[in-house]
């Protein structure tokens, strides 16, 4: 009889391993003393540094969802409906999920691949010789510079992604700067907007605390850290939908009632 390997096992060990490691960054948190200078030196790497390629990101998706459904909305007459779509889309779940896995893809794997290097060349055993704690230093840092600086992506996304949207419906007609974001604000709420800003400090907090995890546990070297990176990657990845699908449920059952 063929023998399996116990994943379940080794699954459910796992996740209480994370749990722990995550609650212990609410309890490292409050305790003094808070690392500053390092949690500034955290929000410039992972907030100003990606804001590139999040912007970017966030340009073609306006751009692209645009060309997309116009001929889908001028078909049935409605194309003056488009910035109003456009913007319900980008606000309430594109623009949140697709940025926290471009945040995943980047920072994630920055983070994993950075402490696991640090652990398998002792640098963090080093650290706890010397007096400092690894974990206060290294980890609610960076962690904290996740939750605080991704909404901050997010928002600065679904901006410009809306702006993407304005260029993608001037390549085909003509409307005014002033006209476009006037049917967009007057589409949208703050029950549009606030909950999917909110989810968006729980999908930092994930990704951040997933990259520190992995690169803590980092083993074997340096295929270790290479394991670290791309498992921190899919795991937030992962995490990301997981939280998006709870937030959703949540969100309707808070509308429903």
């Amino acid at each position: 009889m063929i023998q399996l390997p116990n994943r379940w096992g080794e699954i459910v060990e796992e996740t209480g391993k994370l749990s722990q490691f995550a609650g212990n960054f609410f309890v490292q948190l409050f305790r003094p003393r808070f690392e500053g200078k390092e949690f500034l030196r955290q929000c410039y790497t992972i907030g100003y540094l990606s804001l590139g390629l999040v912007g970017l990101t966030g340009f073609i998706m306006g751009l692209v969802l645009t060309l997309q459904v116009r001929p889908i909305m001028l078909q049935y007459g409605v194309e003056a409906k488009i910035p109003a779509m456009v913007s319900l889309s980008i606000f309430r779940e594109i623009g949140p999920v697709i940025t926290a896995l471009i945040f995943s893809g980047k920072i994630g794997s920055s983070i994993g691949a950075e402490l696991g290097s640090m652990k398998v060349t002792e640098q963090i055993d080093a650290m706890e010789v010397s007096g400092t704690n690894p974990y206060k230093f290294l980890v609610v840092t960076r962690v904290l510079a996740c939750t605080l600086m991704l909404p901050v992506l997010v928002l600065l996304a679904d901006l410009i992604g809306l702006y993407g949207s304005f260029i993608g419906i001037n390549i085909h007609g003509s409307t005014s700067f002033a006209l476009f974001f006037k049917q967009v604000f007057e589409a949208m709420s703050f029950g549009d907007v606030l909950p999917a800003f909110f989810k968006t400090f729980v999908f930092g907090y994930a990704v951040g605390i997933i990259g520190c995890f992995k690169g803590f546990n980092s083993t074997k070297g340096t295929e270790g850290v290479g394991k670290s990176a791309n498992s921190a990657v899919v795991l937030s990845a992962l995490a990301v939908f997981i939280i998006d699908l709870i937030a959703v449920q949540v969100t309707d059952l808070f509308n429903f009632t």
